[in-house]
């Protein structure tokens, strides 16, 4: 999702409806391996479970490859990758915004960008308090 805090409900005029807070976003280098691996692999999807060691990192596989549920969150849409999140890490992080970035290094086995040599991780801040006013994201998007 492009744009400032909030995308495009920070911008909306009274008395438009407000839409959801950006929750998620990427940066340019992340969005860049994004894309060479969809042209690989097809179109992606992220899931975010929040357990420990790999599981704290977002992981990446080809839509449709990780089953998603009544137990996760769709956060949002990342340079046309899905983006979810187990509802129970949501709980603890749905006053953060989340943006996608890469680094050098080794993630799972199980994430697409694994043999590059590098891994996706999450940086994260507190959401504004003019975004946490905005309406929540709901389990399944």
């Amino acid at each position: 999702m492009a744009g400032g805090p909030g995308g495009a409900a920070a911008d909306a005029a009274p008395g438009t409806p407000r839409t959801a807070a950006s929750r998620v976003d990427i940066t340019e280098a992340a969005r860049e391996l994004l894309d060479r691996l969809r042209a690989r692999h097809g179109p992606l999807m992220f899931h975010q479970s929040g357990g420990c060691c790999d599981g704290s990192s977002p992981m990446c596989y080809p839509e449709g490859e990780f089953l998603t549920g009544a137990g996760d969150v769709l956060l949002g849409d990342v340079a046309g990758a899905p983006f979810w999140m187990s509802a129970s890490q949501y709980t603890y992080w749905r006053h953060t915004h989340l943006t996608v970035d890469v680094v050098p290094g080794r993630g799972s086995g199980f994430s697409v960008e694994a043999p590059e040599g590098v891994r996706f991780l999450i940086r994260s801040r507190l959401l504004t308090d003019e975004e946490d006013a905005l309406p929540e994201v709901l389990p399944g998007g």
